[in-house]
């Protein structure tokens, strides 16, 4: 959602809610995947056009909504025990501590249903403060050398977790067949599916479900972008 439907943590623009509108009456449906829960979605896309989406997949498609109503979950804590999922938070927290950058705000730890959402700089962040960080990441790796310490010590054996880069400013970790592509097991009567993100990149949040064999992929660099490549696809 954020940096292809929207700016990061901005509401949808009223040009983006056009073209959506103008592929609905083209005969598509539209569905939005992301790792953010639905309320947040909700509070983004707008509580008006949230039902215009046929499918909303939050927290990486383990809550399925369908124009609104709740028809399928799933729950991290009914596959990790809750030892590991102390270890995850006590391991993150000290780590976050320990790490040099100008501010930490609030929020470091977002325990979600399916996912637990990382956040160096803490989501309690401005959008100055976010872009500061952005910036930094861009510069110094610091999710990227983040993600690595959580993979040596979570990463492997039976309960292995996935760790990929959120948006600008996050990391999201979960069970490691729960990628965006698990969305795709919804969608299995439609003949062609596209998918537009911007984390399309190995290790982005969006690379599974953009390189899934029955998914034709688009990468995006922001929401302007997106709105060109539908109405090319359109017409």
């Amino acid at each position: 959602m954020d940096g292809t439907l929207t700016l990061p943590v901005q509401p949808m623009t009223e040009d983006m809610k056009e073209v959506l509108l103008r592929c609905k009456n083209r005969g598509y449906d539209i569905a939005l995947a992301s790792g953010s829960n639905y309320p947040s979605i909700r509070k983004q896309i707008g509580k008006d056009f949230v039902n215009d989406f046929n499918y909303i997949f939050s927290e990486n498609g383990t809550q399925v909504y369908q124009r609104g109503t709740l028809v399928d979950s799933l729950d991290i804590r009914d596959v990790l025990p809750e030892k590991v999922l102390k270890e995850l938070v006590e391991f993150s927290l000290i780590y976050i501590a320990n790490l040099d950058i100008p501010v930490k705000r609030g929020t470091f730890v977002e325990f979600r249903r399916s996912l637990i959402n990382l956040c160096p700089v803490g989501r309690n962040c401005s959008d100055k403060e976010r872009q500061q960080f952005a910036a930094l990441d861009k510069e110094r790796n610091i999710r990227g050398q983040f993600i690595e310490e959580l993979k040596k010590r979570f990463g492997s054996g039976e309960l292995a977790l996935r760790f990929v880069a959120g948006g600008q400013i996050s990391i999201d970790v979960f069970p490691k067949p729960w990628t965006k592509a698990l969305c795709i097991t919804h969608l299995k009567d439609y003949e062609e599916i596209h998918f537009f993100g911007d984390n399309t990149h190995e290790g982005g949040n969006d690379y599974e479900i953009c390189h899934h064999p029955d998914v034709i992929g688009h990468t995006v660099k922001n929401y302007k972008d997106l709105i060109v490549q539908l109405n090319q696809l359109i017409g």
